[in-house]
């Protein structure tokens, strides 16, 4: 088993929307952000824009992780075949070796040889790490590859980067061992398993915390799809801190203990480094 692995990159991706955008698109829902019975209040009480004040507004690069894997496995198996035949016929003979007929059909053996490649685009939300095929609306859009000097520079201009919660070496673990299967085999000839993408990706968003009659709630802005929703959170408690590079752990070290299921101990050798065959169509762009 052979698992080739590519080098963790960091792309963010670019906005869409400025600040006085999205913050004039999140004022215009702020009555939505204390749900329905605030929204009847304001039309019996007749409140104005007086009685909401944004108390804090952020613009967040938040993270989702995107690996995409490709397994080939070749392999070959003997079998036997049922080959039918007319009810009259008693023997077969095939190259020479007469095979005897039973319940009108007789046995003949055979080697085959097998090819299985499947290609997998697996995304995770950075924050809870789930699995989430959601996110790939946002890989249509504009990206740049960055490294963590450039996010320390957004973070100095005011920009909060959240930190992911869970690094490219578990995230690793999880793709590669659910890409390898049970084979059944006589003979692997080869078994592979290629992780040429382990992006961290940041996509920007915005976020308005309002205060209305003693309470407070969150508006969303996507920076990249334009939507504004209630709810969300804000992450001040990362506002004005430094990412800490370390979070992108080589995934190749702690690849190199992954075992193959259904096998005793079975060693994975790791090549790190393998060229990412796989780009995203705008990231490099």
């Amino acid at each position: 088993m052979d698992v080739e692995l590519a080098e963790e990159r960091i792309l963010v991706l670019a906005d869409r929307f400025n600040l006085d955008h999205a913050e004039r698109r999140a004022w215009a829902k702020r009555t939505d952000a204390f749900g329905t019975v605030a929204k009847l209040g304001g039309l019996l009480n007749r409140a104005g824009s007086d009685d909401y004040e944004c108390v804090y507004r952020e613009r967040r690069l938040q993270p989702f992780w995107r690996l995409h894997s490709r397994t080939v496995a070749a392999y070959e198996r003997t079998r036997s075949y049922a080959v039918p035949v007319a009810p009259e016929v008693r023997t077969v003979t095939v190259a020479g070796e007469t095979k005897a007929v039973q319940e009108r059909e007789f046995q003949l053996a055979g080697l085959e040889f097998c090819r299985e490649e499947t290609d997998q685009d697996t995304l995770f939300d950075g924050l809870t790490r789930a699995q989430n095929p959601a996110l790939a609306t946002y890989l249509a859009f504009q990206a740049s590859p960055a490294n963590t000097e450039m996010l320390t520079m957004a973070t100095h201009a005011g920009t909060v980067v959240v930190p992911p919660t869970v690094k490219a070496s578990a995230l690793v673990r999880e793709v590669v061992s659910s890409a390898i299967g049970r084979i059944e085999a006589d003979r692997i000839l080869e078994e592979r398993v290629i992780v040429d993408a382990v992006d961290l990706l940041y996509r920007p968003v915005y976020a308005f915390r309002y205060r209305h009659a003693g309470k407070e709630a969150v508006i969303e802005f996507d920076g990249l799809t334009g939507d504004a929703r209630a709810g969300g959170d804000t992450f001040e408690q990362y506002l004005g801190k430094v990412l800490e590079p370390k979070f992108l752990l080589d995934a190749g070290v702690e690849a190199v203990n992954l075992f193959v299921p259904g096998t005793q101990l079975a060693r994975i050798v790791v090549q790190h480094g393998v060229k990412h065959v796989i780009e995203h169509r705008k990231h490099e762009g």
